[in-house]
């Protein structure tokens, strides 16, 4: 056993091809699937008017991508690890980029909606087994820098989504968003050759665990859209998805590659690093969510002045990820979690609260602060979530990691929705960003629990 970093042990990673062109296949393939949700967001009215839909029909563009993604994550990294990563990996960009041209010709909502739950498909396949390929790819030293990159590309991508859409919707129609699409799934497919292979595993893939899975992610998805509008079928959707969840824990507790990673999920570092992801995202999302409203409700903004306050968070985190990569790969992600989650819910509980009276400057700095919190959080916790899982088990941890950001992502959504719909948005909104602090500094303090793990681990080997 090699030691990597302060916090965890590993096997030594097989070196794969260069690296160069591995890393930038699964950095595009990223970005592709983050810029397509920007761009697809901003073009929502103009989809709705050229449709003859209604604007809550037009939302399914979007739902029906997102819903998808979340079912398909923990089937994907599934069949990465029966199939080999590469394989799964090419195979989800070739059917994002086929849906992606499905849904530029899309003649009318149903078909569009259809496209798109084909693209959330495609975009899992690369979300679930993009970061494990990394551990194929770089030396396992360099993961926390890897992970970094990732972190990075995702935000440059996330702050350039709604700008390169409004350029493109400026001198075109909404269906090139998906157009401008192919050349970059045809440079990722192109370079997917060059990926590392992986060994396949000799489990058969439990057909009835699959749809089990897809149940439970696919009912509680469901659930959290209904919630305010049909609340009992919500309700029922919930027991379902409970029903579902229960039926495949107890088909898959005796496997030793569960399909849900319950073998991953009873070691400490990764559990912790699976609820403090959850909690996280859950305040980042609320407060994203919470944002535009207050600076466009009670503090008075203008749509460009917005855009603005709004670009200094994905900026910060790029910035920051940047250099906490390597940080990750010196120091303890315990601590550097706790101080990313303390950063970020001071950063939002002073935008909650500040006195803002026509001087709008301490914003910029709360929201820099917000954003260079999350970037501290975000790459260390996910260093530790797969140095902890097994080398084989790779694609499960990533499986594991992207469900738990959709899971925050949409708890912190579904909560702004309750709020916005049970009070006035200007309280709302602040209400949302408090609500979004203890969130996040409740997923600092959860990480301080790898550090007293990591300390009786230490303390059985030696005994």
């Amino acid at each position: 056993m090699i030691p990597l970093g302060p916090d965890l042990p590993t096997a030594r990673q097989p070196r794969g091809p260069g690296t160069a062109v591995p890393v930038a296949a699964v950095l595009t393939a990223m970005a592709m699937v983050v810029l397509d949700a920007g761009m697809t967001n901003l073009a929502l009215p103009m989809i709705a008017a050229d449709l003859g839909i209604t604007p809550a029909l037009a939302v399914l563009v979007v739902t029906a991508y997102q819903t998808a993604l979340l079912v398909a994550l923990l089937p994907c990294a599934a069949l990465g690890e029966r199939l080999g990563y590469r394989r799964v990996f090419a195979a989800g960009a070739a059917l994002f980029a086929g849906a992606s041209l499905l849904a530029a010709i899309a003649p009318s909502a149903p078909w569009l909606v259809a496209a798109r739950a084909v693209q959330g498909l495609g975009g899992a396949a690369i979300m679930a087994l993009g970061v494990p390929l990394l551990r194929f790819i770089v030396p396992a030293g360099r993961l926390g820098a890897a992970i970094g990159w990732n972190a990075l590309t995702v935000a440059l991508a996330s702050s350039a989504g709604p700008a390169l859409g409004a350029a493109i919707l400026s001198r075109a129609e909404w269906p090139w968003l998906y157009v401008v699409q192919a050349p970059l799934a045809l440079a990722v497919l192109c370079a997917a050759r060059q990926l590392p292979r992986t060994s396949a595993s000799v489990q058969r893939l439990d057909l009835t665990s699959l749809a089990l899975c897809a149940g439970v992610f696919g009912t509680f998805a469901v659930a959290a859209q209904l919630m305010l509008a049909r609340p009992w079928l919500a309700v029922g959707l919930a027991i379902a998805g409970i029903l579902c969840l229960g039926m495949i824990i107890r088909r898959e507790s005796r496997k030793a590659a569960p399909l849900i990673p319950l073998d991953l999920l009873r070691t400490p570092a990764f559990r912790i690093s699976v609820i403090a992801s959850v909690l996280c995202f859950a305040g980042q999302t609320a407060a994203l969510v919470a944002l535009p409203f207050y600076l466009r409700g009670p503090l008075g903004q203008t749509t460009a002045a917005t855009g603005f306050f709004m670009t200094v968070w994905p900026a910060s985190v790029a910035l920051t990820a940047v250099v906490v990569g390597r940080l990750a790969d010196r120091f303890s992600t315990a601590w550097l979690c706790a101080a990313g989650g303390t950063c970020l819910a001071a950063g939002l509980l002073g935008a909650a609260l500040w006195p803002f009276v026509g001087d709008l400057r301490p914003l910029v700095l709360l929201t820099g602060l917000s954003g260079i919190g999350f970037g501290l959080f975000q790459t260390p916790n996910n260093r530790n979530l797969f140095l902890s899982a097994p080398l084989e088990r790779s694609a499960a941890s990533g499986g594991a990691q992207g469900a738990a950001r959709l899971t925050g992502q949409t708890a912190g959504a579904v909560l702004m929705t309750l709020l916005f719909t049970l009070g006035p948005s200007g309280f709302a909104s602040r209400l949302g960003l408090g609500i979004g602090a203890v969130f996040a500094l409740l997923a600092g303090l959860v990480s301080l629990a790898r550090v007293e793990s990591r300390q009786t681990a230490r303390s059985a080997i030696t005994t």
